[in-house]
């Protein structure tokens, strides 16, 4: 896609990079690489599927569209992938379902150095 631009030439945009008409750009349908969380989240929200009442407030406050609902299990699914632990889903949950507990507390927590720095 090529166009031309008074008094600055010719400006090749790649087609993957081009924006429709009217600025209208679709919606990403599966998950995005670029808002992986890396390695610097400190807390994460651990469920207890006894308390939790699938009301989704957990979904719907979430900035990172981290909680997604398993309708054959009938519960709540927390993607790691994604959540940045701001615990925003842990504050907003009506029944305390949602509680912080610390990312050293697992297995496939954050990094750990053998030695300091």
């Amino acid at each position: 896609m090529s166009e031309k631009l008074p008094g600055y030439g010719t400006i090749t945009v790649p087609l993957d990079r081009s924006v429709p008409f009217g600025a209208v750009t679709p919606a990403p349908v599966l998950q995005q690489e670029l808002f992986f969380t890396s390695n610097w989240r400190i807390v994460r929200p651990v469920i207890d599927d006894e308390k939790c009442t699938r009301c989704m407030t957990c979904y719907i406050a979430c900035p990172d569209s981290c909680w997604a609902y398993n309708e054959e299990e009938d519960q709540m699914v927390w993607n790691a992938e994604f959540c940045k632990g701001c615990q925003i889903c842990i504050h907003q949950c009506p029944t305390e379902a949602l509680t912080p507990q610390a990312e050293l507390d697992f297995e496939d927590g954050v990094v750990r150095l053998d030695r300091p720095f």
